[in-house]
């Protein structure tokens, strides 16, 4: 087995254990190519069909181009699809710099899509190199009963067994992709031919890394047009993934203080 054989085996072993000792368990689907690797995956873990419902927290800020895709994968994988809205950057932490309390709202959005629905499992597509707070996760993360995150209360994970009972009122984060990178990505998008959003690839020397909402989300430079030029470009660069992600840029804690308090 390959590198991508074996984290494609991890991660469809962690799903089936999520599915077979989670319920109600459901997906936060983003249409971005993490969770499109992800749902990818999961189809793979059950022959095809996706067993659990899949969400997107829809702040109606997405590009154009994300909505299109999503609407086109439902129809062709017969998703069991939830359009969580989120409320009103209102309702978010005040003392969040602004474009952190656009990206709370998703927070608060997912805290009423796992409240109303009874949720003990979230499946979420995030990995350990793509920032250094989610570097501290576990496979199976508890949260508990208001969607918080404590990084020092992380069970240990030893020889692939996992501790998946959810504390009193709480749920767990499941996280399938942990193991993997960017590049391990963007490898697995080339030889699968999973769909991605035509935003990733390269127009006019700008193409987006990482995509968020419309308002808060910028492209970079780049001339890489193709999967494999992605590829390529991967191989060498040195710029991080979240450089568009203009809440990264506001101040030295507010992602850790966004993960905290339940953001993806």
């Amino acid at each position: 087995m390959d590198r991508l054989d074996e984290l494609e085996a991890q991660s469809i072993y962690v799903l089936r254990e999520a599915h077979n000792r989670l319920s109600p368990l459901a997906m936060l689907w983003s249409i971005g190519k993490d969770s499109n690797v992800l749902l990818w995956l999961a189809r793979k873990a059950f022959f095809g069909r996706v067993p659990f419902p899949v969400a997107l927290l829809d702040t109606g800020k997405e590009f154009p181009e994300v909505y299109a895709l999503r609407d086109r994968l439902i129809a062709e994988w017969k998703l069991d699809y939830i359009d969580a809205p989120c409320p009103g950057v209102e309702e978010t932490d005040p003392t969040l710099p602004p474009n952190a309390r656009a990206a709370a709202r998703k927070t608060l959005g997912l805290r009423r899509l796992i409240t109303g629905r009874g949720l003990r499992g979230m499946i979420v597509g995030i990995r350990r190199d793509e920032q250094a707070i989610r570097g501290k996760e576990r496979v199976f993360s508890p949260r508990d009963a208001a969607g918080d995150w404590d990084r020092h209360a992380q069970p240990a994970e030893f020889w692939d067994h996992f501790g998946v009972e959810p504390p009193l009122g709480g749920h767990v984060r499941v996280h399938p992709l942990l193991e993997w990178t960017e590049l391990d990505v963007w490898r697995y998008v080339e030889r699968e031919g999973v769909p991605v959003c035509e935003l990733y690839f390269a127009r006019d020397g700008r193409r987006f890394r990482s995509l968020g909402e419309s308002d808060i989300t910028v492209p970079v430079a780049s001339n890489a047009a193709t999967v494999a030029e992605i590829v390529a470009e991967l191989a060498t660069t040195r710029q991080p993934e979240r450089a568009g992600r203009t809440m990264d840029n506001e101040s030295e804690d507010a992602f850790e203080r966004l993960r905290a308090s339940g953001y993806m």
